[in-house]
């Protein structure tokens, strides 16, 4: 039985090329930025603490914690300094980056609602790279912030990224539920695709893949449009 549903955001629910949008944030935020430090340095220190995030393997510190001893260091700045800079940004420039072709998808609405119609907890499986603030205004855009999510994935919150199987592990045991009893939707055949080595089913999505290795999508994929449908055929109405 299936207790609860993890939906990627970028690329999945947020319908977006992945690569693209996050070169346009890198550029805003350089830019923004370039009174404190040269936009390509700080573009050179974002990307290698954006990896110590992902490289990351203690339990004990938060990805945020990661993010910026590392980001602090590199510039040769205190966090407290650089913090308040960072959210001015979230709040000023970043809604900003919205697509101006974008429209809000209905697949992504049906894929949540296809979730919620069973009773499932549903879970915003992001990797956790960005701060809630960020989160929910692309979640805003994708027009799926009113669901009762029940856990959102980010950069305070977390303590692994994808893909991680850490990550994985750390939804789980916040919802108190077993591999076996959940399913992860997402774009990314590695980075979704690993709960899979922990028994979780697995649908990928197949409108904006991500397939780095180019080993193509498993069996369970399609376009997220199609989830519902197998959604039901997998587990019964």
């Amino acid at each position: 039985m299936v207790r609860a549903v993890l939906f990627d955001l970028d690329g999945t629910l947020f319908p977006v090329d992945t690569d693209a949008f996050i070169a346009g944030y890198m550029k805003r935020l350089a830019e923004f930025s370039a009174h404190l430090v040269a936009p390509e340095t700080f573009t050179e220190a974002l990307w290698e603490s954006t990896m110590a995030m992902i490289r990351n393997t203690d339990p004990a510190l938060t990805n945020e914690e990661v993010f910026w001893a590392h980001f602090s260091r590199r510039l040769g700045r205190p966090r407290e300094e650089l913090e308040p800079h960072f959210l001015r940004f979230y709040r000023q420039e970043y809604p900003r980056l919205r697509p101006a072709d974008l429209d809000r998808a209905p697949a992504s609405r049906a894929a949540v609602e296809a979730a919620t119609r069973r009773g499932c907890a549903i879970v915003l499986a992001t990797n956790p790279l960005f701060p809630a603030e960020a989160i929910r205004e692309r979640m805003r855009w994708a027009g799926v912030l009113d669901y009762p999510w029940a856990v959102v994935t980010t950069i305070e919150n977390m303590h692994a990224c994808k893909p991680r199987l850490e990550y994985y592990e750390e939804v789980l045991g916040r919802l108190g539920l077993r591999p076996e009893e959940c399913v992860m939707v997402g774009n990314d055949v590695e980075e979704d695709g690993v709960a899979a080595r922990l028994g979780m089913p697995v649908y990928i999505a197949t409108d904006f893949l991500i397939d780095r290795r180019g080993t193509g999508p498993p069996a369970d994929s399609g376009p997220l449009a199609a989830f519902p449908g197998w959604l039901e055929n997998r587990f019964g109405a």
